[in-house]
């Protein structure tokens, strides 16, 4: 996936959830962050963020959107909407959920792909439909990683527990089901759900992997031009 053209900032503050304050050319600017996480270990005073101009000011408070930040020479997306976007291509180019070595099977059994469709109280990212049936596809995106370890989330969730509490009714009621987790940074080795920041949701990915939801992984490769699916990763629940 292709990434819109970049300057480089120099991170100062976070004003609120979406409004950071960040250096451009030696001048103060606000800049609009996507990412509601706390994000603490990117945005530290001084680091270097890499923001994108927005075209139309007429509709926006702000003229840059925050796009990557460089931890220590490694790019990290902060835009973890990102992260629908970046399953949907890996499935229209035909990775499936599933063991690896079973891939071409999944992909014949479920070679329809739909998008936000309901499930319960929830809309869930993707549906395949096809020959095996229906599977569900929930991705969440990941940008904390400590020490090689990618940790989801980095502040609490009831979404994401709930969405995985449909994900196991749906594998109840026949279906198959999955959550996939996109880590936007190219330093992961593994992940695990980030038990400390919010058991909840560590307890609700256990109990529905337990029940047949299948749990994966996908590291990316980032760069300031294109970030793209590149491998995937082993979880720890």
């Amino acid at each position: 996936m292709r990434l819109p053209p970049t300057i480089p900032a120099t991170f100062l503050r976070r004003d609120n959830r979406f409004r950071l304050t960040v250096l451009v050319d030696g001048e103060g600017v606000a800049a609009h962050l996507s990412d509601p996480g706390r994000l603490r270990e990117l945005l530290v005073p001084g680091r270097t963020l890499y923001l994108a101009p927005v075209d139309d000011l007429a509709r926006r408070k702000t003229a840059y959107d925050a796009i990557l930040a460089d931890y220590d020479g490694v790019l990290v997306s902060v835009m973890p909407r990102l992260a629908n976007a970046l399953l949907e291509e890996a499935l229209r180019e035909g990775w499936r959920p599933g063991p690896s070595e079973d891939g071409a099977a999944a992909l014949a059994a479920y070679p329809e792909v739909r998008r936000e469709v309901r499930l319960g109280a929830s809309r869930i990212d993707f549906s395949l439909r096809g020959p095996g049936g229906r599977c569900w596809v929930e991705a969440k995106s990941c940008s904390l990683v400590e020490g090689g370890l990618a940790l989801f989330p980095d502040a609490p969730t009831a979404r994401g527990a709930r969405h995985v509490g449909e994900l196991a009714g749906a594998v109840a009621a026949g279906d198959a089901a999955a959550v996939v987790f996109v880590i936007q940074r190219g330093d992961a080795e593994r992940l695990a759900p980030h038990r400390v920041m919010d058991p909840t949701f560590a307890d609700a990915l256990a109990a529905a992997r337990r029940q047949g939801v299948a749990v994966h992984a996908l590291g990316c490769a980032v760069s300031r031009e294109e970030i793209r699916i590149c491998r995937e990763v082993p979880v720890e629940v």
